[in-house]
């Protein structure tokens, strides 16, 4: 599977109708698998929410990495395939916040930093494809007074500022990619019972 990945210098409101099927088509006119990245405001309006246990909840920050992935691969689209290449690019984020010396812990999809919540994320499929919403704060303002969040900024500023972000985005999405694909591969190759 090819893996198409577009990151967006303009600044552009997440408010959950991303996550619709198409989007990278319509929007960028990129073919099939993609994952689009960008650095903007998230604020999901409540007829985009896609999860019931959000119903009601404010989900909102003033600055974020946004991750849209959407895959073709499945036809008809799989739920459980979905959830696990979420988790799978939650896991590579933590690897990666890891080898910088900072040390997480994942609840299901979401990642913590000392006890706060530093991203937020939904899967969900369509008839004909399957798509991630992956975020991670870049700073601490303008999320739910209701949750202690952490943003990249917060974490490290040596680390993680405005001339790192975007090799760092890059660094997980070539890591992301390569999984799916080194998996692909290791389909093609083995010998079946």
């Amino acid at each position: 599977m090819v893996i198409t990945h577009k990151h967006i210098d303009d600044i552009l409101e997440y408010d959950g109708s991303q996550i619709n099927a198409s989007w990278a088509f319509k929007e960028f006119n990129i073919y099939g698998s993609s994952i689009i990245t960008w650095i903007g405001p998230v604020n999901i309006m409540p007829d985009n929410l896609k999860d019931f246990a959000d119903i009601g909840l404010e989900i909102k920050s003033d600055k974020m990495v946004n991750f849209i992935c959407e895959f073709f691969d499945c036809q008809p689209s799989n739920m459980k395939i979905v959830y696990l290449r979420q988790r799978l690019l939650v896991m590579i984020f933590r690897e990666c916040l890891f080898e910088k010396g900072i040390k997480s812990t994942r609840k299901g999809d979401d990642i913590y930093v000392d006890g706060r919540k530093l991203s937020i994320s939904i899967a969900t499929a369509s008839l004909s494809s399957m798509k991630i919403h992956f975020a991670v704060n870049i700073e601490d303002k303008g999320t739910p007074c209701d949750v202690e969040t952490i943003g990249l900024f917060d974490i490290d500023h040596e680390i993680f500022n405005s001339n790192t972000l975007n090799d760092f985005i890059f660094d997980v999405v070539n890591r992301f990619i390569d999984e799916i694909e080194t998996i692909e591969k290791d389909i093609s190759k083995t010998n079946l019972l």
